[in-house]
């Protein structure tokens, strides 16, 4: 009796001490897993020697920025949290969505986002853009956010995140999201290993330490998580497939191009979609795979309207293009290979010192930091948290 009491007191004030401090989870946009060591980023590096770090970490199906993005801060595979591109359509709803949608309609969006959880549990939330946080998702936003926009500049992003962890305890964020662009613009535009990626990486490396440095200042203490939601893989223009000259009949909606083609047949049901489909065969010459309805089932976890009734995907280094567009020399989007594995990094109070993990899924990380939070998730997740709650204090 005696034992157990002691245990669900440590439990408790484990989970009391979780709440003295701020969590902040940054996600830098197409930072490869081996990133850290390829582009020489000495502050990341640094986090990860003295904190932890889960060497690759894996995203979900497609490899792109908007689902698994939704994926990290809902726990949900795409088919569960419904963003299952970055373009895409409901056959169902006989509507199609866009990044950034949500904003204008969250009905397009399941689950239940950290910084929502952090409310509902009676805490203040933020986020300094993140796919899709400035969507009413549960009828709710963060207590303190911004509308999305590239421009705004980087060190203003973290200037901002540190003056709310300098509010009042009752104002200040439990939990606080921000996103980083640049390193995935440039490495779309120069490829994985160019030196314009290169300068990327140590900018945004160096943004992250001087970030340490002045919380360390002001001796604010932080849970900093740093996540990315892809990789990136080197891509050869020259040999890309142009759409034109793959002769989709007219009455076929296609979204996104570069690895993946989605054709969805909802606005003409008399389409052949078998006739197209081995069509199609005969033209991908081994450059793409036309999805079978049991590959599609595979790689997508099950079946959804939004899946397209026929999915192109590219082998790489391979994309899909469109005439006369310009040539970019890296991308993700591909099965998930090394190339398209993210990396995690966390450093804090709640976190040990000096270890980590070969791997983990980025569906770890919504389990992981309720459990630092003191939170107890308020709906059915798709991970444990099995491999990153192993890198948690206890």
């Amino acid at each position: 009796m005696l034992k157990t009491l002691f245990v669900i007191l440590t439990l408790f004030s484990s989970a009391v001490c979780a709440q003295k401090v701020s969590t902040v989870l940054i996600s830098i946009d197409g930072f490869r897993w081996d990133y850290i060591e390829k582009h020489d980023a000495k502050n990341i590096a640094k986090l990860a020697s003295t904190g932890v770090r889960a060497t690759k970490m894996w995203p979900q199906y497609p490899s792109k920025t908007f689902p698994n993005h939704l994926s990290i801060v809902t726990g949900l595979k795409p088919l569960n949290h419904g963003i299952v591109d970055n373009y895409f359509c409901d056959k169902q709803r006989e509507a199609c969505y866009k990044m950034g949608m949500g904003k204008v309609d969250s009905t397009w969006i399941a689950g239940i986002p950290l910084w929502n959880l952090v409310k509902m549990h009676g805490h203040k939330s933020a986020a300094y853009f993140w796919p899709e946080s400035d969507a009413r998702v549960n009828g709710m936003t963060p207590d303190y956010y911004y509308h999305y926009s590239k421009k705004a500049d980087y060190k203003n992003r973290l200037n901002q995140i540190h003056n709310w962890l300098k509010l009042p305890k009752a104002q200040r964020p439990l939990f606080v999201a921000s996103y980083f662009s640049l390193v995935d613009s440039k490495g779309h535009e120069f490829g994985p290993d160019h030196d314009e990626t290169k300068k990327a990486v140590q900018y945004v490396d160096s943004l992250i330490g001087d970030f340490v440095n002045e919380l360390a200042k002001d001796d604010i203490k932080i849970n900093l998580v740093l996540v990315s939601d892809h990789g990136m893989a080197e891509v050869l223009p020259e040999k890309s497939v142009f759409i034109d000259e793959l002769e989709i009949p007219k009455g076929w909606m296609i979204k996104n191009s570069g690895t993946r083609l989605s054709l969805y047949s909802y606005h003409d049901k008399n389409l052949d979609i078998s006739a197209l489909e081995e069509k199609l065969k005969d033209k991908a010459k081994g450059r793409f795979e036309v999805l079978s309805k049991s590959r599609k089932i595979q790689l997508h976890g099950g079946t959804s309207p939004r899946i397209g009734d026929i999915i192109l995907q590219a082998k790489a280094p391979i994309v899909f293009m469109q005439q006369g567009k310009h040539s970019y020399y890296g991308t993700h989007g591909y099965e998930i290979t090394d190339d398209m594995a993210a990396f995690f990094v966390a450093q804090g109070p709640a976190f040990k010192s000096g270890v980590s993990v070969k791997q983990a899924s980025n569906l770890e990380v919504y389990p992981t930091l309720a459990h630092i939070m003191g939170l107890k998730p308020l709906n059915q997740l798709d991970s444990k948290g099995e491999n990153l709650l192993k890198l948690v204090r206890q």
